[in-house]
């Protein structure tokens, strides 16, 4: 997986992108909620480069191996926490977590490789304060059973 500028908007990008592609598809909801929020210009990305690099790092993921089940699945605790340690600024950290929390609720349904990589964020740049848990016991029960497809009106979503 390549790597980007420590602290640069395409570092910061990737962490929202990685929680976007987390449960193998982009929702629709996912991309209004980031734009609703300015989350590009947030970041300091160019207009429309988010869609580009969530198809950038599908591809690096899916051409390294990772292309069976989850994309997720392979991406190993020691490449969450490489992909986190570019990203040390602390005001573009809370960024990065306020974002990819509104990504990641923005479909009703908070997946298990979602909350996997808000919950590395989290503990790498060690924001606990007093935020409420990533998915509270309940939710958690029901986030790992399987949807039935299209439940949430979700696609992947390639951009052109």
């Amino acid at each position: 997986m390549r790597s980007y500028p420590h602290n640069s908007p395409e570092a910061a990008a990737r962490i929202v992108a990685m929680v976007l592609i987390a449960d193998g598809q982009v929702c629709m909801s996912e991309f209004d909620i980031l734009k609703k929020l300015g989350a590009e210009r947030e970041l300091g990305l160019v207009p429309q480069l988010l869609p580009h690099l969530v198809y950038t790092l599908r591809e690096e993921l899916m051409l390294g191996g990772y292309g069976t089940g989850s994309l997720l699945d392979n991406v190993d605790d020691s490449t969450l926490a490489s992909l986190m340690a570019e990203v040390s600024d602390p005001v573009l950290r809370r960024t990065v977590l306020r974002l990819s929390l509104a990504a990641a609720r923005a479909d009703g349904h908070l997946a298990d490789g979602e909350a996997r990589v808000v919950e590395a964020a989290r503990h790498h740049w060690q924001l606990f304060d007093g935020e409420e848990p990533v998915v509270a016991p309940r939710a958690r029960r029901q986030a790992t059973r399987p949807e039935p497809p299209g439940r949430f009106g979700c696609a992947l979503h390639t951009p052109p």
